[in-house]
């Protein structure tokens, strides 16, 4: 065998050992997820979910509704109720400390809430569903993010939360559900902001 084989079979062998522990190692997956992010693939889903009717997706979050009781904390320990948020546009993303795909799409998400930091008229909860506080606190302090973590108060409705993270809910003004996405996406396009922003300026 030349040299040069047994060269590049050396090299072959190493990159497929590095592929292999990127593939293994948390920290790796997301390096590689937000890789495919950034060349335009896991584009979220901007649209109202079929499944989701105008008679039961659109929410009185002033009257006795299934969403009214809905409640989340922060680390402060101080409760914020969905109701409380009529008028507003609210990004809801549903994550765990476990997941690679969740912490894989922060940063986008990150970006996002910067592109609105200066408009009161969107609210960003970031909700690790199973309390693990140190650790979402550690994630985002090592992350240098400042996304804004809650925790759950009450049972989360299936409509937003059917099991699978990371799952994304955008919640126009009145409360209806505008927009869902289950899975991995990238929050930093600018169809994204440009998607929320329209529901900021639509009229009750």
């Amino acid at each position: 065998m030349s040299d040069k084989k047994k060269l590049w079979k050396i090299g072959s062998n190493v990159l497929l050992v590095g592929l292999i522990i990127l593939l293994i190692l948390p920290a790796g997956r997301a390096w590689i997820q937000q890789g495919l992010m950034k060349i335009g693939l896991f584009k979220p889903n901007l649209e109202k979910p079929e499944e989701v009717s105008t008679n039961t997706s659109q929410v009185d979050i002033t009257s006795d509704s299934n969403y009214a009781g809905v409640a989340f904390s922060d680390d402060n320990g101080e409760v914020v109720n969905i109701s409380d948020l009529k008028g507003k546009v609210v990004f809801l993303n549903f994550w765990a400390t476990w997941c690679p795909p969740c912490k894989a799409e922060m940063p986008s998400i990150q970006v996002l809430k910067d592109k609105f930091k200066d408009n009161n008229q969107v609210v960003f909860l970031i909700v690790e569903i199973e309390a693990e506080k140190e650790k979402a606190r550690d994630f985002m302090q090592q992350s240098d993010m400042d996304l804004p973590i809650y925790y759950p108060e009450s049972q989360i409705p299936s409509e937003w939360l059917a099991g699978a993270i990371p799952t994304t809910v955008i919640l126009d003004k009145t409360g209806d559900i505008a927009a869902r996405h289950e899975g991995m996406a990238d929050y930093s396009r600018t169809d994204v902001f440009d998607f929320i922003t329209e529901l900021i300026n639509k009229n009750d």
